[in-house]
């Protein structure tokens, strides 16, 4: 099923529940529709048109949904409950407001993960007190709530931060499948920097009301020192008010954020401007992996043994080898020992009949598959990879020569001055992850 067609599914379960009065019910589908239509416009709607009829039909069901709003709230009678046509009477700046509300909500609506990501805690190799961390802060409070009351609260802002490619977007993803009740927004810069004079601010604060409206919610800033770096003489003027009205909505008198973690994820923690990092409760230092931690994440990248014939000892030597190498170094390396054996197939003058499973049917074993072997081989024939059946090829698995073959070719991303700096900025103001 599309995401249309679920979206689709769910206003027409929202038009059934508003007809026979069930207000409250009838609300929260209307809101779960619009988001199901909103992330339709962004990943499945082809042409302007069927976006312009969506996004139609999105400000009609968000209208309805605001009067359901106020019924459930007793602040309108429900004999009143069929939607009306805007006035230009005295409600006009009222309206005004509500528009432009709804405006911003809906630029924002695509952040709502929907979908959840499906990383697990297992998932993530090692970081233990980054995810105890997290788990404090968004798991036990929706479990146990009575376990966070009085002068025991939550933590309302986490700081992930260390080299790129150790894993931090990774855990915001695992925070998002665990968080079955919370509501999800993932936010860049690109969401919340407007060219229009005065909009920014609003959004970051129609962000947070999203978010106190939804709550329990998480709000995830990947690569947060693009918007809240220090303040300095030589900035511009928005770049100055969208970080004032970041501190005021993180922190800010009359603001209650109870129920909202905001988690924060940058490579580069020193460029923060000193009162959003004070902002940020918990500061976890995301670091590199240490060998058992590397052994791990090659097992995990290469996957399953039918595709390779490494041992353990070979797992654990590559761990040794790899000094430096983020999770993502090791996710390139290892991608480009599993095109090997597409290579050998590629410059391979000679094949040999072997027996294995058949690519077509996996629990099916045949004895007539091709496979590249050395010329001097008994059973080689001459022949290339394009006079091979496409039913018939069997290609090699990665072995250790491939594996070692690719960490020739590739090197860490980190170096030594990054890492220094982390480091002095970990003893200064974080924790170890």
């Amino acid at each position: 099923m599309t995401m249309l067609q679920k979206a689709i599914e769910i206003v027409t379960k929202a038009t059934e529940e508003d007809t026979a009065g069930n207000y409250q019910k009838a609300f929260q589908l209307y809101q779960n529709g619009v988001e199901h239509f909103l992330h339709a416009i962004k990943y499945e709607a082809q042409s302007e048109k069927a976006k312009q009829t969506i996004r139609a039909k999105c400000e009609e069901y968000l209208a309805r949904a605001e009067k359901l709003k106020k019924i459930v709230n007793n602040e309108q009678d429900p004999s009143q409950q069929k939607p009306q046509k805007a006035t230009s009477g005295g409600g006009g700046s009222a309206d005004k407001e509500d528009k432009e509300k709804d405006k911003f909500n809906e630029q924002l609506a695509g952040a709502i993960v929907v979908e959840k990501p499906n990383v697990k805690w297992s998932d993530v190799a090692g970081l233990e007190q980054a995810k105890e961390a997290l788990k404090e802060a968004v798991i036990l409070p929706t479990k146990f709530p009575h376990l966070f009351t009085g002068k025991r609260k939550p933590w309302r802002g986490i700081l992930l931060f260390g080299p790129p490619g150790t894993g931090k977007s990774y855990l915001a993803k695992a925070v998002a499948t665990e968080a079955d009740n919370s509501t999800f927004l993932s936010i860049s810069s690109s969401d919340l920097v407007s060219k229009w004079l005065g909009e920014s601010e609003k959004l970051v604060k129609s962000l947070f009301q999203m978010a106190r409206e939804k709550k329990p919610s998480i709000i995830f800033i990947d690569e947060i020192d693009s918007l809240v770096s220090s303040r300095s003489d030589n900035e511009s003027e928005a770049a100055r008010r969208i970080k004032t009205e970041f501190l005021v909505q993180m922190q800010g008198v009359g603001v209650d954020n109870d129920g909202v973690l905001v988690l924060g994820a940058t490579n580069i923690p020193w460029v923060l401007d000193s009162a959003i990092r004070r902002r940020f409760e918990r500061r976890i230092y995301i670091p590199l992996p240490e060998a058992p931690a590397r052994t791990a994440l090659f097992k995990l990248h290469l996957g399953t043994d039918d595709c390779h014939c490494l041992t353990d000892a070979d797992f654990t030597k590559l761990g040794h080898e790899t000094e430096r190498y983020s999770g993502a170094d090791i996710g390139i390396a290892v991608r480009d020992a599993l095109m090997e054996p597409v290579r050998k197939v590629q410059q391979a003058t000679h094949f040999k009949q072997v027996t294995g499973p058949s690519p077509n049917d996996p629990s099916k074993i045949v004895n007539d598959l091709l496979t590249p072997c050395s010329p001097a081989d008994p059973a080689a024939q001459e022949m290339s990879w394009l006079q091979v059946p496409g039913d018939k090829l069997l290609e090699p698995k990665v072995d250790m020569r491939d594996m070692e073959k690719s960490l020739r070719n590739s090197r860490p991303a980190v170096n030594d001055e990054d890492l220094e700096k982390l480091q002095e900025f970990t003893e200064q103001f974080g924790m170890e992850g």
